[in-house]
């Protein structure tokens, strides 16, 4: 069977992001790369969406940028900019199809459906498939959306909305996500940060229906897209093991408190690019540990009190916008942590440290 220099487990994001970093800085010119993914086709599947806070490469896949956003609660709407860091939606269809088209042209790059297909005793392993036992104890972020395109006008392109918690909590943390892409068409979401073992969240469509036709009022509309997916709020099984690097969710690049993943693994592709030729021992590039700590806490007061955070969510975008989304981006100050800390509920959050 034949041998590969390095071997990606895992096509979708984190694998293409990686592979295409490295072969567009000539680092397989001389190096063979086999990519392990069973699907063929590439279909749009997810959409990411993050706040711009660094360059990325995958500016061409933006469907769509934004510079102001909402979030509200019952009786409550804050209405913020971000015109510094543009909140920015990427389409896994363009972003597919951009990579695998580069990545084709390369003889050195081969797919290959199983890793049983080669020989992978002597090669370099990155592996985006998290190790992740199935139970009910660990929180998630899982939710359901779809595009939806209107007869007539109906929504504002120039303003997205972030977080909308009118809408029933059943005794966990609920909220909608909507993203205008243009007058007529929008992304619709329904997300919940929950344990997964309550089926009775997972009517997806039903909630879907009931707040574009009782909440946001629009009685035609044609749904030409959907998707669904479960982001894991807690950090994978990881052993170490030689001539290994786990990548994207398998490798911690998840954010905990917030599920957005997709600018730190350009961050871990990068470190992995500038490292490739001594990538043995190159240091464990992870989130730092100060967000690591927070996100901890955070969650621990999420799952011990979902009631109150529709508030604590919608007191914390009360201090700037720019800081807060410096904070979720991993890019904040030890000053600015502690502007966001002083507006959650001291109380609760100092003993959620004992739980």
């Amino acid at each position: 069977m034949k041998e590969f220099d390095y071997i990606i487990i895992g096509g979708g994001c984190a694998g293409l992001s990686l592979a295409y970093e490295l072969e567009t800085h000539e680092k397989l010119k001389n190096k063979t790369l086999a990519i392990i993914e069973p699907r063929i086709d590439y279909k749009r599947d997810k959409t990411w969406s993050f706040w711009k806070i660094l360059p990325h490469n995958f500016d061409d896949c933006v469907k769509k940028s934004w510079e102001n956003f909402s979030i509200n609660v019952p009786g409550k709407t804050n209405y913020l900019e971000c015109k510094n860091s543009p909140y920015q939606s990427i389409d896994s269809g363009l972003f597919y199809k951009k990579i695998n088209n580069k990545l084709k042209k390369n003889r050195n790059i081969s797919y290959f459906k199983d890793i049983k297909e080669i020989n992978s005793r002597n090669s370099f392993i990155f592996n985006s498939v998290p190790n992740i036992k199935k139970g009910h104890l660990n929180l998630w972020q899982h939710f359901c959306g779809v595009e939806i395109e209107t007869q007539n006008d109906f929504f504002d392109d120039e303003i997205f909305n972030l977080m909308d918690f009118d809408c029933e909590q059943r005794e966990s943390v609920h909220f909608f996500y909507t993203l205008p892409y243009s007058k007529r068409k929008a992304l619709v979401e329904t997300t919940w940060l929950s344990k997964m073992n309550d089926n009775s969240q997972k009517d997806y469509d039903k909630q879907i229906k009931k707040y574009i036709e009782k909440h946001l009022k629009i009685k035609n509309y044609e749904i030409t897209y959907k998707e669904e997916g479960a982001i894991p709020l807690f950090y994978p099984l990881y052993e170490k093991e030689k001539n290994k690097i786990n990548i994207g969710t398998a490798g911690g690049m998840t954010r905990l408190s917030t599920g957005y993943t997709f600018l730190n693994i350009q961050e871990h592709c990068k470190f992995i690019r500038e490292n490739i030729e001594n990538i043995s021992n190159a240091k464990r590039f992870e989130i730092s540990k100060k967000y690591q700590f927070l996100d901890d806490i955070f969650l621990r007061v999420l799952n011990k009190h979902p009631e109150e955070m529709s508030n604590i969510f919608f007191n914390m975008f009360k201090t700037s916008p720019k800081t807060v989304i410096k904070f979720l981006s991993n890019k904040s100050n030890y000053l600015e942590d502690l502007s966001i800390i002083f507006k959650m509920p001291k109380w609760m959050f100092i003993k959620a440290l004992f739980y």
